[in-house]
């Protein structure tokens, strides 16, 4: 007999878990959004939702996205005190199979199954080579990056950690800022410039170069700020922020070679998205030197569809059965 739903999908991060059905079509139904900190664990969540969408039947398979690597079929999320496995997956909930995989490689997944209403262009409108690696990456708690590279065989996503590699600053202002930071931290990674307290820590970091008190109490107050020109600095961080987002996204571009286009999304973009269109992100982006016009012929975009990762995990789904898309 025909399974109505062919499996289970989610995207779990430290805050939230997306769970969602697939049907026979691919299509994804019933999603629903569920509170981390309510849940002892991920098993938790997911018997309350199945018992709630499905009650005793079990889709056969489960794809979940999760915030953070996967090692060896295993998650150990970095914000909240849980821990999952392929193999717990299907051994408490009796699936067929079960893939974990990270959230950003999920996005990837779902980068090139976006309509033009699920993503706002950064920059001129380009097509992108066909075929070519795909690279998507995002500031939110965390700086998340993931690639997908392509193939007549199917499309692999390709997770990393690239918000760990280091900082570059762009001119004298970002070399300052550079040294405050590494007065605090030492090493320099992207994601402490690039992320939530990134923000913050960038809106302090301009404030003593400037010479100005920075007195705003944390990022969604300095974003507020900014945002409504209320304050000078916090409207300087944001204009900051976005540009040294533009430099990270080219030469994450560069690394991957990812000519078929740069999707960004994250908490923290679709707040600033006007700043983004309008500031020195697409500059930055193109600014590579002697690679300027290899930068200029790949699209930039930014991600708006909701619930992109269980695209993503969907197609994970469809992977596990054996059709690629």
């Amino acid at each position: 007999m025909k399974t109505w739903f062919s499996g289970l999908v989610g995207d779990v991060g430290g805050t939230n878990a997306r769970l969602a059905l697939v049907d026979g079509e691919g299509h994804i139904r019933h999603p629903k959004t569920y509170a981390a900190a309510d849940y002892a664990s991920l098993s938790d969540v997911i018997a309350t939702y199945l018992e709630t969408t499905v009650g005793r039947k079990r889709p056969p398979r489960a794809a979940l996205a999760v915030a953070g690597p996967v090692v060896d079929g295993e998650i150990a999320f970095t914000n909240i005190d849980w821990r999952i496995s392929e193999g717990e997956l299907v051994g408490t909930f009796e699936f067929e199979a079960a893939r974990l995989l990270n959230d950003f490689a999920a996005q990837a997944l779902a980068a090139p199954l976006l309509d033009a209403d699920d993503q706002r262009r950064i920059g001129p409108e380009l097509r992108g080579a066909e075929g070519a690696p795909i690279v998507v990456m995002g500031a939110g708690t965390g700086f998340g990056v993931a690639g997908l590279a392509r193939s007549e065989r199917g499309d692999v996503p390709i997770a990393c950690e690239g918000g760990h590699a280091a900082f570059a600053p762009n001119d004298e202002v970002e070399g300052e800022v550079l040294e405050i930071f590494r007065r605090h931290h030492g090493r320099v990674s992207i994601e402490r410039v690039l992320s939530g307290q990134g923000l913050f820590d960038l809106y302090r970091a301009l404030g003593e170069i400037r010479g100005v008190e920075a007195s705003l109490e944390d990022e969604k107050i300095v974003t507020a700020a900014g945002l409504s020109g209320a304050d000078a600095l916090s409207l300087e961080t944001i204009d900051r922020f976005c540009a040294i987002l533009g430099s990270v996204a080219g030469d994450i571009a560069l690394t991957y070679g990812a000519r078929g286009g740069v999707y960004i999304s994250g908490g923290i973009a679709p707040k600033l998205i006007e700043r983004i269109m309008t500031g020195e992100f697409r500059r930055r982006f193109q600014d590579k030197g002697r690679l300027s016009d290899y930068m200029a012929d790949i699209p930039t975009a930014l991600i708006v569809h909701p619930y992109a990762a269980l695209v993503g995990s969907a197609r994970a789904l469809e992977q596990m059965e054996g059709s690629p898309l």
